[in-house]
């Protein structure tokens, strides 16, 4: 596999590891995924090519996938929620957008490919692409949107 795959694997990894061991909302967990989300974005765009398929074989686990979402729900408190674009309204409970969902989306896309790199690296490639352009890909860009904003507010 090329080097750009590698680092691919290297930072899903990492990304999935971070997840997975984040407990406390004190932590400066949030902190270092405001610095590896731009890494992973560069890692999934030096990987994606117009080449790849959109046969995509993630099946979540409906369960574990809500759980985890749960999870970063409550330790991220506050700072869950964001506006999209397309909010109008003018009370909190209106913002549509949110980090747990975002960032628990990207976790199963990633987590699945790495279970595939060792016996099926193609195809842990693919879908970390197909997955990318179809799904994960806006969940990343509007993670990073909120943290850049969390991180300019001083509230990271």
């Amino acid at each position: 596999m090329s080097p750009h795959f590698n680092e691919m694997a290297d930072v899903a990894k990492r990304y999935c590891e971070l997840i997975e061991t984040m407990f406390e909302p004190d932590t400066k967990w949030l902190e270092e995924m405001a610095v590896l989300l731009p890494r992973l974005h560069a890692a999934v765009a030096a990987l994606a090519t117009a080449e790849n398929s959109n046969d995509y074989s993630l099946m979540p686990d409906l369960d574990a996938r809500f759980e985890l979402y749960a999870r970063l729900r409550r330790l991220l408190g506050n700072k869950d929620s964001y506006w999209m674009a397309f909010d109008v309204a003018q009370d909190g409970q209106s913002m549509s957008g949110s980090l747990a969902d975002d960032l628990t989306d990207i976790y199963c896309e990633l987590k699945h490919g790495l279970r595939l790199v060792d016996h099926e690296p193609s195809k842990a490639m693919d879908d970390w692409c197909s997955g990318f352009r179809m799904h994960w890909g806006q969940h990343l860009m509007d993670a990073e949107r909120h943290l850049y904003e969390l991180k300019s507010q001083n509230q990271l």
